[in-house]
C-alpha cells in the first residue's frame, strides 16, 4: 500500500495500517519502511478479534511453501519484519465506508498473501 498511497489518497482515500507488535516496533517499522499513513498497534488483539481476522497454523507457516511464499516476495522487495505477540495472527485488508459498509474484504491465507493493490483500487472511487 505504500508504493500506491498517493493514488489511494488521490481518491479521497486513507490507509491505516494496524499491527500485532508494540509500540516500539511500530515506531521502527514505520521508520525502516518510510510507511507515510497511520500505523496503530492492536496489543490485545481486539481490532484482530473484531475483524475476524484469520490465524494460521504453526505448520503452516513454517512450512515449505509458506519459506517459498517468503523467497519470492523477498525477491520483490518485500522485507519480513520482527513478529509481533500474535505470530500466527494473518494479515487482513478493508476497505470501508463511507460509513459503515466494507467495499472490499482479502483476508490473508499465509503470512505473504497480500491483498492486490488492483482489488483495492478498484473499491474506492475513481480520480476526480
Amino acid at each position: 500500500m505504500r508504493r500506491s498511497y498517493p493514488e489511494i489518497t488521490a481518491r479521497g482515500a486513507d490507509v491505516v495500517a494496524i499491527g500485532t507488535g508494540d509500540v516500539r516496533y511500530a515506531k521502527a517499522f514505520v521508520a525502516d519502511e518510510d510507511i507515510p499513513f497511520l500505523v496503530l498497534v492492536d496489543d490485545d488483539g481486539a481490532a484482530g478479534g473484531a475483524a475476524s481476522v484469520k490465524r494460521a497454523s504453526w505448520a503452516a507457516l513454517m512450512g515449505p511453501a509458506s519459506w517459498s511464499a517468503t523467497r519470492r516476495v523477498w525477491k520483490e522487495g518485500f522485507r519480513i519484519h520482527k513478529a509481533g505477540k500474535r505470530v500466527t495472527q494473518l494479515g487482513a485488508t478493508f476497505v470501508i465506508g463511507p460509513g459503515p459498509t466494507v467495499r472490499y474484504e482479502h483476508q490473508a491465507r499465509d503470512s505473504t498473501d497480500h491483498a492486490a493493490v488492483d482489488a483495492v483500487l478498484a473499491a474506492l472511487p475513481q480520480p476526480a
